[in-house]
């Protein structure tokens, strides 16, 4: 194993929904190997009980280890930052024996460094290697794990793991899966299934309504999936012209059609050996369900234009709001390919259902994100504004508290975030759901006038947003603007 590829490696799982677990056992599996060393530990700050915790380790006699902060190596490490080398353990008064009593295990020798991403930043735990197989750790060994361990204390500051306090140097798990925050009772059938998902090929229909994070999770069980190495390709069954569904999809040859000046490959080959995420499967066209339900049956497909039949080997992952039980009898989604779209069914509750103590987390959590996005120092959430955030039902969900956060870091100009911040007073002054929301319609109004009224109170409830208006109502763009203009379906102005 390169030692650069290592970091190259560890690199590239920051901005992923990666199990945590997945990633610190490939940084102990492989700095074990890189350096020539028996073994490899993590051990963690635990906040909660102020020690450390093996998060994970290769210690195949125990689960895990604690150790009081300040004892033993590990402990002096988290506690003081000092980087430790001992070619022999036995002649250091801070090794302690207690970890070799409880595993069997003999140490000889040891390296260990605190993980933090710099200097100036709090330690996050103490990464350790345990027993040179030939010789002794060298100068150039510590310099490369110290490298290692700044890689991994910007893993864990860009995961879900955070600290109790900004003052505390210890961390609280938020998520099994980093960017994807719950601990509460909604959200723990949901991780189970994810996992359980991941290491299968079966289809998945993740349900849920808009802004609820499906596309997340969709990344979750792909990134920790045997296919994590393989394309993610996401395609949005709500943004195609149904003209085009079939060529996006399956990809067309040259003079398939007017302005085909070349073949183009489609989604389903570009996701060869990786994933294809089908967002919104409720809204692809009658047209394509028939085309979509034979390439789930046998992977084969046509260009547009085309006549070789071609294959591509894709795991199916898709996701929708609608109520595809309704559809199937409506006639607007086959049954045959409703079956062959929920193997793994997985719902995904709404905002409002996951608690307010959720809500506060996933708010603190954006406004640490926005600030590093934006440049900015972190602000804190006046318990006023904290209060208005725990109270509001959310409509839209998990992104739209992300975008109230982003809007209330760039806005505040003190260092707190307060009610007046917040983008939409509705956040202060209404927390009744918009499905529960009265429109007045005076008797006498015209019917172009109660339908524009309507459709204005729609959109006023989904923050202007005509895309999840239009899909609230159950009704295309095209209409809600015609509506809005006070136009009837069918009539030329």
């Amino acid at each position: 194993m390169s030692r650069l590829s290592l970091l190259v490696d560890l690199a590239t799982l920051l901005a992923r929904e990666v199990d945590l677990d997945a990633m610190l056992s490939m940084a102990c599996d492989r700095v074990a190997e890189a350096l020539d060393a028996e073994r490899a530990t993590i051990w963690l700050i635990d906040a909660e009980r102020g020690d450390l915790v093996t998060r994970l380790a290769v210690l195949p006699e125990v689960p895990s280890l604690r150790l009081p902060l300040g004892k033993g190596v590990a402990g002096h490490v988290a506690r003081s930052g000092e980087t430790l080398r001992l070619s022999d353990v036995s002649r250091d008064a801070r090794f302690d024996p207690s970890a070799d009593r409880e595993t069997g295990y003999t140490t000889r020798s040891m390296i260990a460094v605190p993980i933090r991403e710099d200097a100036r930043s709090p330690i996050r735990g103490v990464l350790q290697l345990l027993n040179k197989r030939q010789g002794s750790f060298a100068e150039d060994d510590e310099r490369y794990l110290a490298a290692l361990a700044s890689q991994l204390g910007r893993a864990l500051s860009l995961t879900t793991l955070r600290a109790a306090d900004d003052a505390a140097p210890g961390l609280v798990l938020r998520g099994r899966f980093n960017h994807v925050i719950g601990r509460g009772e909604a959200m723990k059938p949901v991780f189970q299934r994810i996992a359980l998902a991941a290491r299968s090929s079966a289809t998945v229909l993740l349900r849920g309504e808009t802004g609820t994070g499906k596309g997340l999770l969709a990344r979750a069980i792909h990134v920790n999936s045997a296919r994590q190495a393989g394309p993610f390709v996401t395609v949005d069954c709500t943004t195609l012209p149904s003209q085009l569904v079939e060529s996006e999809l399956f990809g067309h040859e040259r003079g398939a059609f007017t302005g085909a000046d070349r073949r183009v490959p489609g989604r389903v080959e570009l996701a060869h050996g990786g994933t294809l995420f089908l967002d919104e499967i409720g809204d692809l066209p009658p047209e394509m369900q028939g085309k979509l339900l034979r390439f789930l049956q046998d992977r084969t497909f046509e260009r547009v234009g085309g006549r070789q039949e071609l294959s591509s080997d894709v795991r199916i992952l898709c996701a929708t709001h609608r109520d595809l039980e309704r559809y199937v009898a409506d006639g607007k989604f086959r049954e045959d390919l409703y079956y062959r779209v929920r193997v793994i069914e997985i719902e995904i509750p709404p905002l409002r259902a996951r608690g307010p103590d959720e809500i506060e987390q996933l708010a603190t959590y954006f406004v640490s994100l926005q600030a590093r996005r934006h440049g900015r120092e972190v602000p804190s959430i006046e318990p006023s504004a904290m209060a208005a955030l725990r109270a509001h039902r959310w409509p839209g969900n998990v992104r739209e508290l992300e975008h109230q956060m982003e809007s209330a870091v760039v806005l505040s100009t003190d260092g707190r975030i307060t009610p007046e911040l917040l983008p939409t007073r509705r956040l202060v002054r209404d927390s009744t759901p918009p499905a529960q929301q009265g429109v007045h319609l005076p008797v006498g109004m015209t019917l172009d006038d109660a339908t524009r009224r309507y459709v204005e109170a729609v959109l006023e409830a989904c923050e202007g947003n005509k895309t999840r208006a239009a899909r609230m109502l159950r009704i295309g763009r095209n209409t809600l603007a015609r509506a809005l203009n006070g136009e009837r379906e069918g009539q030329d102005r």
